[in-house]
């Protein structure tokens, strides 16, 4: 009987690469499936941008509606943990809608943080619905600029 279902899934089989991709897409605009009260919820994760320099790593979160005291950031284990709820500000009665695009719930995003971030240092500010999260370097794992002697 298995060969007449070609689409059930098969470690490397010809459909298994878009069966993944096909996941990931609808994982990226619905949000990860979550266990909770007998069934799955959707999460939606924030978007984020990474920058590293020689002192410090800096995320920026695109959290744009959500409050400040709706957001726990955390480091733990080395990733650092982004998670919240964003809520509907308005009252739902008597609305007509055409769509729905805007994703209201909670939220989850864990980001492995390079050895060396120093978790007693880290700062977080909000500005405009954008999230940044400033976790500097330690000392011993910053680049050392060694000075050249010329010898005549």
């Amino acid at each position: 009987m298995n060969a007449l279902t070609p689409w059930r899934r098969r470690l490397g089989g010809p459909l298994f690469a878009l069966e993944h991709e096909m996941e990931d897409l609808f994982h990226k605009f619905l949000g990860e499936p979550v266990e909770g009260n007998g069934g799955f919820l959707l999460t939606w994760s924030p978007r984020v941008d990474i920058e590293e320099t020689d002192n410090e790593l800096v995320v920026k979160a695109d959290l744009p509606g959500v409050d400040t005291k709706d957001v726990d950031i955390s480091l733990v284990g080395g990733a650092l943990i982004l998670r919240g709820k964003r809520n509907e500000a308005h009252e739902m009665k008597k609305r007509n809608f055409h769509r729905v695009e805007r994703f209201v719930g909670e939220f989850y995003r864990e980001i492995p943080l390079p050895t060396g971030a120093d978790p007693d240092r880290v700062t977080a500010v909000s500005s405009k619905g954008v999230f940044t999260i400033t976790i500097p370097k330690k000392a011993e794992v910053r680049p050392k600029k060694i000075t050249v002697n010329a010898v005549n």
